[in-house]
């Protein structure tokens, strides 16, 4: 003889289901946007924002900048800015004698 599911019984298999799928889902999303970050990064990386061509990693100084290979845009990453500022002040004061 088979015994019917109470109520509270089939609400908790329902609730237990329903996370099982909440969850399933997130993964599925979270690959999905790293499967896209992938994607976008092969297709940006090392290209010039301004004309797409490649970027060429060249020295400036002490630092590695990025130059576009056909439009010769000069590209920084983050910090590089700063870094070119530094360099040219200490350079600057070491001619002024400052």
């Amino acid at each position: 003889m088979s015994r019917k599911p109470t109520e509270s019984e089939e609400e908790y298999f329902a609730r237990q289901e329903f996370e099982r799928k909440k969850k399933a889902e997130g993964e599925k999303q979270k690959n999905m946007a790293a499967a896209e970050k992938k994607r976008l990064k092969e297709l940006h990386s090392m290209h010039c924002p301004k004309c797409g061509m490649d970027l060429i990693e060249v020295e400036y100084k002490t630092l590695k900048v990025d130059r576009c290979s056909a439009c010769d845009g000069v590209w920084l990453d983050a910090g590089e800015l700063e870094a070119a500022v530094k360099l040219e002040k200490s350079v600057l004061s070491r001619f002024l004698g400052l």
